[in-house]
């Protein structure tokens, strides 16, 4: 009886030993997950609108710089020519026909932009007395005005000033220097940021 207990019991112990070992059970599946492709669709459509956009966005930006850089360009490019010089002949206050070329450069501009003005310098070279090239380079300058107003344009515009010799561009002697030295200048004194290129 003792043995056939022991013989139970041992045979029991195995039996719960036994049931213990070997490979755990599988994990549960994941639940399963419903793909809705309309909503897929959806977001890829959005996803693409919005980079779509964003090129557009930045082609426009960047064709915006490019216009203010161009119009930045152009109004240099303008208010380089209104302060190009003019030269004359020696002892003359005559517009030379290569002046005048250049002045009606000036005039398209200024047509094109009202508000500015321009103050005319006249000089001269150093040859005759002080007090005569004074006298030069005002109606150098007087001659410059004369020939901006012919074109329509308000005298109120222009004020003139002459250096006479003071300002010499070039100190040489010689005609190359004296050719340098019989100039009317031009300085914007107001309307610079209005500066209009014209044609």
């Amino acid at each position: 009886m003792i043995v056939r207990r022991f013989f139970v019991a041992v045979l029991a112990a195995t039996l719960v030993v036994g049931s213990c070992g070997g490979d755990p059970p599988p994990p549960p599946a994941p639940p399963a997950v419903i793909v809705n492709q309309d909503s897929i669709d959806a977001a890829a459509s959005a996803r693409a609108d919005a980079e779509r956009e964003a090129r557009e966005q930045a082609a426009a930006d960047a064709a915006e710089r490019a216009a203010a850089a161009a119009a930045e360009r152009a109004q240099a490019a303008a208010r380089s020519t209104l302060e190009d010089m003019v030269f004359f002949d020696y002892d003359m206050s005559d517009i030379s026909n290569d002046a005048a070329a250049a002045l009606r450069q000036k005039v398209n501009i200024l047509q094109a932009s009202p508000q500015v003005q321009l103050r005319i310098e006249g000089h001269a070279d150093d040859r005759g007395s002080t007090e005569y090239n004074l006298a030069l380079g005002n109606r150098r300058a007087s001659a410059i005005r004369e020939f901006l107003t012919g074109f329509g344009l308000s005298e109120s515009r222009f004020s003139i000033v002459s250096f006479g010799e003071e300002r010499p561009l070039s100190n040489g002697s010689g005609e190359a220097a004296w050719a340098r030295n019989r100039r009317g200048e031009f300085e914007v004194t107001a309307g610079a940021n209005a500066i209009n290129p014209g044609n």
